[in-house]
């Protein structure tokens, strides 16, 4: 079987076969992954690497509709979308229940898959700190993921008590299994096919909400302090967005004002004016809550989005500058906190 049906053997695993033929149809695949062993013996960290993006890719456009609407569209045009990085947000907490704390619960997969942590950005207005995990093997190609970590250790006393009372009972959706194939990959780089087939599932489920329903009283508390904080409440660590790759940013956001979508006003241009990004605003979604009388209600709450980034080549280094910007970053998160 060629590499490229064996990626998408083990995509459609986790999300079946459809889904996994519409994001081979929509999003480019890095051929340089063909330099790196796939077979049913040794499958090389990249190509699981680039297997969990594209299963996260089509969660997150599941997500968010306007967002498949984007990436269709780009289809229909003869291009297929460029993955750039995905986001996550984490609690740096000690009160975390089975899941390690903070990015630790994302550091321990990322990093058997060939991503490394190469570079800190405080986000010193939101209380967090972003951490940027880069694939080393193909450090352009295969899209980062920008992990954060909210610090509540910053906020009240009653806002930490929210917080151990929201995430106080995560589960941890890796069992020692998972954790042992992720140790052969961490030492050898490289699985077997059906090591493989057996940990993508658990990986995929780890980019959701690990904790219960949140409470209403605990929800409102949360976001009187940190908007952030009120999301990971009802999202967890599923996708906050993902990014498309583009070559002319402010021709896309022409297109997309001309269509009516509803757009960030403004680009986030970097310290260095090399990386600059907008976004959709967040879609609104529908989630579970308890009420003041422990009675199960719904609300809407902000969800996530897709961004929009366009990188300039380093003259320095004369290869893209795939850096992010705490400004920017902090200006895109901006697109959850909802009204």
């Amino acid at each position: 079987m060629p590499a490229n049906e064996r990626l998408f053997a083990l995509v459609a695993s986790v999300i079946g076969e459809p889904a996994a033929r519409w994001v081979e149809a929509h999003v480019e695949i890095p051929t340089s992954l063909s330099a790196f062993p796939f077979s049913d013996a040794a499958v090389h960290r990249a190509w699981l690497a680039e297997a969990l993006n594209l299963c996260l890719f089509h969660k997150l456009v599941e997500a968010v509709p306007i967002g498949r609407t984007y990436v269709e569209e780009q289809q229909a045009k003869g291009r297929q979308v460029v993955f750039d990085h995905g986001a996550i947000r984490t609690v740096d907490w000690p009160d975390n229940g089975a899941l390690p704390r903070g990015r630790q619960a994302f550091a321990r997969l990322l990093e058997p898959l060939g991503f490394a942590n190469v570079r800190t950005y405080p986000l010193t207005s939101l209380k967090m700190t972003g951490y940027a995990y880069r694939q080393m093997d193909l450090p352009e190609e295969i899209a980062q993921f920008f992990v954060s970590e909210l610090h509540p250790g910053r906020f009240s006393e009653s806002f930490q008590l929210a917080v151990s009372r929201v995430v106080g009972d995560s589960r941890d959706p890796l069992d020692a299994g998972h954790k042992t194939i992720l140790d052969t990959l961490w030492r050898q780089r490289q699985c077997s096919f059906a090591e493989a087939m057996h940990l993508l599932p658990a990986l995929y489920r780890a980019f959701d909400r690990q904790h219960g329903v949140v409470h209403d009283q605990d929800y409102h508390l949360l976001r009187e302090e940190s908007v952030e904080m009120a999301w990971i409440a009802t999202e967890g660590n599923m996708f906050n967005h993902l990014t498309d790759r583009v070559v002319d940013l402010q021709v896309v956001v022409d297109e997309q004002n001309a269509k009516g979508r509803p757009m960030k006003a403004s680009i986030e241009v970097s310290t260095s004016g090399r990386v600059m990004q907008t976004a959709y605003r967040a879609v609104q979604v529908q989630r579970d809550f308890i009420d003041s009388s422990g009675r199960a209600v719904q609300r809407e709450v902000p969800g996530s989005f897709v961004e929009f980034i366009q990188r300039k080549v380093d003259p320095e280094t004369t290869r893209l500058d795939l850096n992010f910007d705490s400004s920017n970053a902090q200006g895109i998160f901006k697109m959850t906190a909802g009204s």
